[in-house]
């Protein structure tokens, strides 16, 4: 796909799009060898070889945001050398590099974000940002109230307390109970080893919320484009300026 040269800079991490145009105008950028000087110069960064002051430009990956209902018996990673299914054979017509934002292990189904955003993704995922994450739990037996009270101010795992959780019981008929939590912390296993350290075993777990994002409209197994809207809430959760208001210089 053909794109102003001044953009193509600018996504490459070269320069603003003000400061691509004064290295065009000062003829220090060529594209195939040619020097270029005109602004509204249209190329391929993809088939082009585009260099400034002689040294070549890699054209930046455009970025690009998906939601996924993770089904169970999938791997949260990008290939596994065991031959396992991963959640990225669940995006066979994605082309870009993407990846997971975090993990869920096999057996836990539910909301997954995947993108080729390095920046996004280290913002959701830092621990000062405290993002939340949402599950649903089917535990047995079901949780006391000692165990819901341990659960809320924090319980001691092997790898330190973990951080005071919000829990309320859905539904619960003595043997099993269906327990919601939310967390912001992303310790591997966390909510499975948080129940194991109250006398909970987990049957099954389904994360419903992540960064305030739902499910809703995405059956299991399948997954959507994030809109405009969400990757602006995404970027103030993690901490990102939006690249239009910073140009601005307002938050």
């Amino acid at each position: 796909m053909e794109e102003r040269l001044q953009k193509i800079l600018a996504q490459a991490g070269v320069a603003s799009r003000r400061n691509a145009e004064k290295l065009i105008a000062d003829g220090r950028v060529a594209v195939d060898g040619k020097t270029v000087t005109e602004l509204g110069a249209k190329f391929d960064a993809a088939a082009a070889r585009i260099t400034v002051d002689g040294r070549p430009v890699r054209a930046q990956e455009a970025h690009v945001y998906f939601l996924l209902n993770k089904p169970k018996g999938y791997i949260t990673t990008v290939a596994d050398d065991r031959g396992r299914r991963t959640v990225l054979d669940l995006l066979p017509e994605v082309k870009e590099r993407i990846y997971p934002v975090g993990r869920l292990d096999n057996n836990t189904e539910g909301l997954l974000l995947l993108t080729n955003d390095g920046a996004l993704t280290n913002g959701l995922l830092h621990p000062k940002q405290q993002v939340d994450k949402t599950y649903i739990a089917r535990v047995q037996p079901a949780p006391t109230q000692a165990a819901l009270i341990r659960l809320t101010e924090g319980v001691d795992l092997d790898d330190g307390r973990t951080a005071p959780a919000l829990v309320r019981v859905l539904e619960a008929d003595g043997a099993e109970a269906r327990v919601e939590i939310t967390i912001h912390e992303g310790r591997n296993r966390q909510v499975r080893r948080m129940f194991e350290a109250v006398g909970c075993d987990v049957k099954a777990l389904k994360r419903t919320t992540f960064a305030g994002l739902t499910l809703a409209g995405v059956s299991r197994g399948k997954h959507r484009k994030l809109t405009q809207a969400e990757l602006v809430h995404l970027r103030q959760l993690a901490g990102i300026l939006d690249e239009h208001k910073n140009k601005h210089g307002k938050r």
